[in-house]
């Protein structure tokens, strides 16, 4: 009887030390079990990350999983939390504004491409032929809504203030007395159906099977355009970290190239090498 009881306290003994002394392996430390969790907006290039995934479990050991996001808010507050390892949805300029108010948690460690956005309409096949009056639905986002209303302004059917993120606000010149309507950047495509004419971004008129080349205006790439890369971001306590930049390796291929070509043309250019004019 004693010598059970001695037992007995031993086992609870040693499982108590076992708990003290086991860590709690969270998403963000994944890195020393060399598994990786990416998120991305949308699912129109998960099958190019499910390749990525391929190339560094070969090359680099790595196993890599998808999360898949339908807003553009909380990918970053998931790396700030440390639920997620790295995402790669947004470009640099939404990731700045982003890291102001939230106390610069997110650091990008490698570019994937750049994709011009477009605007659409569903009534005329030309920016020319756009009513007076028309409602052109654009991302509520600040640094979406800035750019959409830049791509309009380029496409001469409005003038803006001088600012580093307009908003409607900042319309000095609108000859054609358009409705500018803000509506969250995934509504966008739903909004081309209701109101006639939307500018999208890419992600999202893939995921509605919007053909690209329907669109009556593509945004120019120029020097301007280096603010509109995209990034692959992490926590800025993993920038570092070689698991997560072997990720960045694995993205940054031949055959990213090639995929990108083959799948998407012109609408998703890569841009770690890219030399803008």
């Amino acid at each position: 009887m004693k010598q059970t009881f001695k037992i007995g306290v031993i086992t609870l003994a040693a499982g108590l030390v076992a708990s003290v002394i086991a860590p709690t392996i969270s998403p963000a430390s994944a890195a020393s079990k060399k598994t990786l969790t990416v998120g991305i907006v949308g699912t129109s290039d998960a099958k190019l990350w499910q390749e990525v995934a391929k190339t560094a479990k070969k090359k680099y050991g790595i196993t890599l999983k998808t999360k898949v996001f339908t807003d553009y808010n909380t990918p970053n507050k998931a790396l700030a939390d440390g639920s997620l390892d790295l995402n790669a949805f947004q470009h640099y300029n939404f990731l700045n504004n982003w890291n102001k108010s939230n106390k610069n948690a997110v650091k990008a460690i490698g570019k994937t491409f750049i994709t011009p956005i477009r605007l659409y309409a569903t009534d005329v096949k030309s920016v020319k032929n756009i009513k007076h009056g028309a409602t052109i639905a654009v991302p509520n986002d600040p640094t979406n809504e800035g750019r959409a209303l830049t791509l309009l302004q380029s496409a001469g059917l409005i003038t803006l203030n001088k600012t580093e993120l307009p908003t409607v606000k900042d319309i000095k010149e609108n000859k054609k007395d358009l409705n500018i309507k803000e509506v969250a950047a995934d509504q966008t495509p739903s909004a081309l159906k209701s109101e006639g004419a939307a500018v999208i971004n890419t992600n999202y008129a893939q995921d509605a099977k919007i053909k690209l080349s329907a669109a009556v205006y593509v945004e120019p790439v120029d020097k301007a355009s280096e603010q509109w890369i995209n990034v692959i971001a992490v926590a800025k306590k993993n920038a570092n970290k070689k698991a997560y930049k072997d990720i960045v390796k694995a993205y940054q291929t031949k055959a990213t190239k090639q995929y990108l070509k083959k799948t998407w043309g012109d609408a998703e250019l890569p841009a770690w090498d890219i030399k803008l004019k």
